[in-house]
């Protein structure tokens, strides 16, 4: 025969204290170390508030259900030699219930910063939890738990049932949550290290979070109860029916890894694969993004760029030369229009002194003289079509100035023979 619950002990107990005039006192004292834990909480945060970090975050949402769960004890050790203390009893579980679904909800923030539906589960966490408190205090859990029990059915060798799913759901999500957690505070860590290169902080977050999950999921499902090797029959055909529909995407996840670890592209690189030519802004496990000065975005799988030839512009050295090409008439002071050419350009805020403009003759062409003015940019995640334009306009600006004239082809017509027309 199942022996009598201690808590619905209590609740009966609790409700012959109700019928008794010395319960206002209980209801006095819980009410002052309810409203003295108020107080505690409210100067906490008003001294925290300003605080940051997760810690000030989880003393604050913590202060209150603690500092009241230690009020009511210290209550109960004075007030149970003059009366009984059945409600303040009553309220340590709630209190402590409080702290746990209070708990629960901050790690799943830590975890899950940009998630908005965590103000519904807060409340759907805080029902379960207080659920299943109204369950034990009635004595009703036990019974809940055999009928849940009593559903079971196999997967290959392994015995299931409805309370063993519960079980495990509930505890691979606690632990998968605390796991991200641990892995939100290494993010943290490694993100705040300026001597490690950018890429090995991504490749580390990663791996932590993948390595903390997988490690989560197993352990909490050992814990339950469920044998894994019942499942490796499953997860083996699973796994090679995968590798065949998958090859192209765990072709580009290895790709992903392979270019963040050797760092042969980085974020800020100008890169050209194909046609497609970008600055880097973010390389993901599967896809790199390059970003087009004329602001179009494109998304350029991992396995190409491991499988193509990439022009790295900014691999090595940020420096890239630029050039324009003009022409002059036959009889300009070659000599004077390289040096105002290359003055020009030396001019131009974002054109570098080192290695200095240069100016060279190109071809004799058939009504001008081609001269190709050259210098280096240390920027070119600027734009360079920017650069170009102004030094052209400076360029016809300068020529102006100076009479130096671009001429363009002319063709001359003769007519010969009786130009008259016939009467």
């Amino acid at each position: 025969m199942r022996q009598k619950n201690p808590a619905l002990q209590l609740f009966n107990d609790l409700w012959a204290d109700f019928r008794d005039p010395d319960f206002i006192w209980q209801v006095v004292a819980l009410a002052v170390t309810l409203g003295t834990a108020w107080l505690v909480a409210s100067w906490w945060m008003r001294r925290h508030q300003e605080g940051a970090g997760r810690l000030s975050d989880a003393s604050s949402r913590l202060v209150f259900p603690l500092t009241g769960m230690v009020l009511v004890g210290v209550a109960i050790l004075i007030v149970q030699n003059f009366v009984h203390v059945n409600l303040l009893k009553l309220a340590m579980p709630l209190l402590g219930s409080m702290a746990l679904v209070r708990s629960v909800v901050f790690v799943l923030r830590q975890a899950f910063p940009s998630a908005t539906w965590l103000t519904a589960w807060e409340k759907i966490i805080a029902a379960v939890v207080w659920s299943w408190l109204a369950l034990y205090i009635t004595d009703l859990a036990p019974y809940v738990v055999d009928a849940l029990e009593q559903v079971q059915f196999a997967v290959g060798k392994q015995k299931v049932d409805l309370w063993m799913i519960l079980h495990g759901l509930i505890t691979v999500f606690l632990t998968v949550v605390l796991a991200l957690w641990v892995a939100g505070l290494i993010e943290a860590r490694l993100m705040r290290l300026d001597t490690l290169d950018s890429s090995l902080r991504i490749v580390g977050i990663r791996v932590a979070k993948a390595l903390l999950t997988v490690v989560a999921i197993v352990a909490s499902l050992s814990l339950v109860g469920i044998d894994m090797t019942a499942l490796s029959v499953f997860t083996g055909a699973l796994g090679v029916g995968l590798g065949f529909g998958l090859q192209k995407i765990a072709s580009n996840y290895v790709s992903g890894f392979i270019i963040l670890l050797d760092r042969s592209i980085r974020i800020g690189n100008i890169i050209q694969v194909g046609a497609d030519v970008g600055q880097v802004t973010q390389i993901t496990t599967r896809y790199t993004v390059l970003k087009h000065p004329g602001g179009s975005e494109f998304i350029v799988p991992n396995e190409t760029l491991i499988g193509t030839t990439v022009q790295n512009q900014s691999y090595s050295d940020s420096r890239v030369r630029l050039a324009t090409t003009v022409g002059v008439a036959y009889d300009s002071d070659l000599d004077r229009v390289a040096q105002l050419m290359a003055a020009t350009a030396a001019a131009h805020p974002r054109v570098l002194a080192e290695p200095a403009p240069k100016v060279s003759l190109t071809q004799f062409a058939d009504s001008s003289i081609h001269l190709e003015l050259g210098f280096w940019i240390g920027d070119p995640e600027e734009g360079k079509g920017n650069v170009l334009s102004d030094i052209n306009f400076a360029l016809w600006r300068a020529f102006k100035e100076n009479g130096i004239s671009i001429p363009f082809p002319q063709r001359e017509v003769r007519l010969i023979g009786n130009t008259s027309a016939a009467g």
